[in-house]
């Protein structure tokens, strides 16, 4: 039903978290992935345990907020695997820290990553994707593009001109067979989280808010990424999918 086979997929923030598990979701019905995030040894470790299980994928470190490590990704993939058929924007920073007191080089991080990297992004690869006349951007956003919260203000303000860049291109895109979506996911139990929800108190207070009463899986954001890869989506462009268990539907 989600068939990809002989389609090609760049992930970006691949290694860990979220992005992993898109990796291997993606492999898994048949997508070959180029497995990117800033840290070579990461990315060479993840493309091991792919072939591992049969599966084609290339290991390229890249800083996003480069365009010249961007431009050099995009032709490994393309001479690697040919075509570009799908790419996961998926790398991001977060920074906590009330407003006042935030550095503009704080700001600027977050915006480089957050925005500016999912803008050079899909540019490079969406010129390819516009001559082949086909392609699927994937954006991974937030729940915190779409409501507000303290002491993350970056984090709100790139995620939210995330959603608004995937409506942006959706629009420019679709007379080339592109399709633009943004997933927004809410709170996702992950390795890099999993300490900080072992207080009970923080833990409790976001389960309080969450009507399903629980955080999601890598897992289940994944499902979201590989039903938008796939044909099973083809009449959906510019749409935002929250996965959030209900927590904006209040």
């Amino acid at each position: 039903m989600f068939e990809l086979t002989g389609k090609t997929a760049i992930v970006t923030g691949a290694t860990k978290g979220i992005g992993y598990e898109i990796t291997m979701s993606l492999a898994d019905v048949g997508a070959n992935v180029v497995v990117v995030s800033r840290h070579e040894a990461d990315c060479i470790g993840v493309v091991k345990e792919l072939g591992s299980r049969g599966h084609s994928a290339l290991a390229n470190a890249c800083d996003i907020s480069r365009p010249e490590m961007i431009d050099q990704l995009v032709t490994r993939a393309k001479e690697r695997f040919g075509n570009i058929d799908i790419l996961v924007n998926n790398a991001g920073v977060a920074i906590t820290k009330a407003a006042e007191d935030l550095s503009l080089e704080e700001w600027d991080k977050v915006m480089d990553i957050n925005l500016r990297g999912v803008f050079m992004m899909s540019q490079a690869v969406g010129r390819c994707m516009i001559q082949q006349g086909y392609g699927r951007i994937i954006n991974v956003a937030s729940m915190f593009g779409l409501v507000g919260s303290k002491g993350i203000l970056p984090y709100l303000c790139s995620k939210g001109g995330v959603i608004q860049m995937t409506k942006g291109l959706a629009l420019e895109w679709a007379k080339h067979n592109i399709q633009v979506n943004v997933i927004a996911p809410g709170y996702v139990l992950t390795g890099i989280n999993e300490e900080a929800m072992e207080n009970a108190e923080v833990r409790n207070a976001l389960l309080n808010k969450i009507p399903q009463r629980r955080f999601a899986t890598a897992k289940e954001i994944a499902s979201a990424a590989v039903y938008f890869a796939s044909d099973e989506a083809s009449y959906m462009t510019g749409s935002v999918l929250t996965v959030d268990g209900g927590w904006t539907a209040q």
